[in-house]
């Protein structure tokens, strides 16, 4: 007997590759919390003191961003408080468990210009109430994320600005040295809790400076070496 689905299964989203016209299918999305020093701060917690922790994003909440032009980005509901996030988007093309540190940077496809977008208010009430902060991280299209830069373009990038500008005005400045976990420490450390696969993305952390946007606003997110994206909230 043959099986068929019940509806037709929803497709993955996809990711531009810079510079063709390949398409890098997202699968998972991690997301390292407080992984540069002065943000963690700012949230007040003591980096000295905090082990690495992760939580994620559905796959289906990326949202991309073309290049050279602006996308809109939709302001999510259940919010008053909408936060920007700037941070550097890692594309694994291939994964697995316990990953060695020396080898961990094989498995990276490419590089990326991305946001953390956050329901600050929905995330400090889960807080409070020792609760998970999945409506606070995972709204539709809160993973803005812009075309991948392969790594046998740009190489691994470990050092270079990141900041992130509301209409204009930049907010967050950092640089990607200020990373408390590496790139590759990200990848040991989250193949100890899951199978790493081809098609996962992590959002390797945010500088400090992170705030409030309006619908309205432009926000400009630039990485050295991985140019820009623009979202037009809405």
């Amino acid at each position: 007997m043959s099986s068929e689905f019940v509806f037709a299964p929803v497709p993955r989203p996809v990711l531009p590759v810079l510079g063709t016209s390949a398409l890098f299918p997202a699968r998972r999305a991690y997301c390292i919390g407080r992984n540069f020093a002065a943000h963690a701060r700012e949230m007040g917690h003591d980096p000295t003191r905090e082990p690495p922790f992760f939580f994620n994003k559905s796959g289906d909440a990326l949202q991309p961003v073309p290049y050279g032009r602006a996308a809109k980005h939709p302001y999510p509901s259940m919010t008053s408080n909408y936060h920007h996030e700037i941070e550097m988007v890692v594309a694994l093309k291939s994964g697995g468990t316990d990953i060695p540190e020396s080898e961990a940077l094989d498995h990276v496809f490419g590089y990326a210009v991305g946001f953390d977008m956050t329901r600050r208010d929905l995330q400090d009430e889960a807080k409070n109430l020792r609760r998970p902060w999945d409506v606070s991280k995972s709204a539709e299209a809160s993973g803005p994320v812009g075309p991948i830069h392969p790594v046998a373009t740009v190489g691994h990038l470990s050092k270079g600005f990141i900041r992130c500008a509301v209409d204009g005005a930049v907010k967050q400045d950092g640089n990607l040295d200020q990373m408390i976990w590496s790139v590759a420490e990200q990848i040991v450390i989250l193949s100890k809790y899951y199978r790493l696969e081809a098609g996962d993305v992590i959002f390797s952390g945010t500088p400090e400076g992170v705030g409030k946007v309006e619908r309205g606003q432009r926000l400009t997110g630039s990485i050295e070496g991985l140019g820009e994206i623009v979202l037009d909230v809405a």
